[in-house]
């Protein structure tokens, strides 16, 4: 029977030797390593499996695992093939770099927010995680990881949970892991609902700052058109931004589904002051399939950034004391459509909500008409808000 003062002081002759037990157990010895292994014979033939290396499990905890491999060969299981492909499997299994790549591969290419959702796991998770395995990461693993970057950037961090929840939920169905360790993980930060609304002396200053003729205020022509339309028609600003020619036809702008946020078409009834800023920016588009190209590249329109930055920069020079996005735009717009009376259901298919509950599966009509009354009825308000036109 071994004994652990045997094992700590056995010394082999010459190079390795075995000391057998019983039942097939031992323990093969050599200068540096002394491995606890299990002799067996399955299907008729002899095979060796190893058990772990002492001290690191003791000579007790190798019994232990001798009696389970000896229950699994009277079974018909081979314990050794069965480690072996557990082995196989591990080395097979991906890493979380292999998933996001499956996962932008498979689902997140065909949508639009993909490569944001995809920027978003290159920059906070890969170099953390990119080459753990899926199965490896815990719990507490997401938690240390969401707490890092909301040190950094708290809203960033809820970006960060939303795409990790959807890698791990990609993860479960197909296959990858059997359960996602996102469970019972809460977004890191409340976000508070953001409620900006544009008055309409904020809307006027804001007007004449866009206009091409003030110099003052030194935006690129085109993204004052861009915010313009934004104005106008209550459009995304990345829908705006992207617009192509090929998109407007008889009076009406038709984005298409994989430009727009709900992934349905979206058509925008053209008022006449939204046709004159589109006829504005062809000057500036010449030979682009883009409506508002951009100033740097031929090829690319302007950008959503593009935007943000210009009213950033160029507020104060406006006049307008608190901070406001292209976003708040699209929110001021919904605003003034309840304050003229426009019906709920046409003022949401204005902006491309899509309806709630029942009507969303069984009110197919497209507004378009009523879309057209509402957009009028609000150029007519804002020709009197920035001075055009006076009651």
């Amino acid at each position: 029977m071994l004994t652990d003062l045997q094992l700590r002081k056995f010394k082999p002759k010459g190079g390795r030797q075995i000391l057998w037990d019983s039942d097939g157990f031992g323990i093969l010895i050599g200068k540096r390593r002394r491995t606890f292994v299990y002799r067996y014979s399955f299907n008729g033939k002899r095979k060796l499996m190893t058990l772990g290396q002492y001290p690191v499990i003791s000579l007790q905890e190798a019994h232990k695992e001798a009696a389970e491999a000896r229950l699994k060969v009277k079974r018909g299981i081979d314990p050794g093939a069965e480690i072996k492909d557990a082995k196989a499997a591990r080395k097979a299994a991906p890493t979380i770099a292999e998933a996001i790549k499956e996962l932008y591969d498979e689902e997140l290419i065909n949508k639009r927010s993909g490569k944001e959702t995809l920027r978003i796991l290159s920059y906070d998770v890969i170099p953390h995680w990119g080459s753990l395995k899926v199965a490896d990461i815990t719990r507490r693993d997401i938690k240390l990881l969401l707490n890092k970057v909301k040190a950094r950037a708290p809203i960033t961090a809820n970006r960060v949970y939303s795409a990790l929840s959807r890698l791990f939920g990609y993860c479960v169905e197909g296959g990858i892991i059997d359960n996602s360790p996102f469970t019972h993980v809460k977004k890191p930060v409340k976000e508070i609902p953001k409620s900006r609304v544009l008055t309409d002396t904020e809307l006027k200053l804001l007007w004449d700052g866009l206009s091409p003729t003030n110099k003052a205020v030194d935006i690129y022509r085109g993204t004052k058109l861009a915010l313009k339309l934004i104005i106008l028609t209550g459009c995304r600003p990345g829908e705006i931004v992207g617009m192509r020619w090929d998109e407007i036809n008889d009076g009406v702008l038709t984005i298409p589904a994989k430009r727009m946020k709900g992934a349905e078409i979206h058509r925008v009834p053209l008022t006449n002051m939204a046709v004159e800023v589109i006829e504005e920016a062809r000057a500036l588009s010449g030979d682009s399939p883009f409506i508002f190209r951009s100033p740097h590249k031929d090829s690319a329109p302007l950008t959503a950034g593009a935007l943000s930055r210009a009213i950033l920069r160029h507020r104060a020079e406006m006049k307008i004391e608190d901070p406001f996005t292209p976003h708040d735009l699209r929110r001021t717009l919904r605003t003034r459509l309840a304050e003229l009376g426009i019906q709920d259901v046409v003022a949401e298919r204005v902006l491309a909500h899509k309806l709630q509950g029942i009507l969303k599966v069984y009110n197919r009509y497209d507004y378009d008409k009523e879309k057209r009354e509402a957009l009028t009825q609000w150029e007519n308000r804002l020709r009197v808000i920035v001075g055009e036109v006076t009651i």
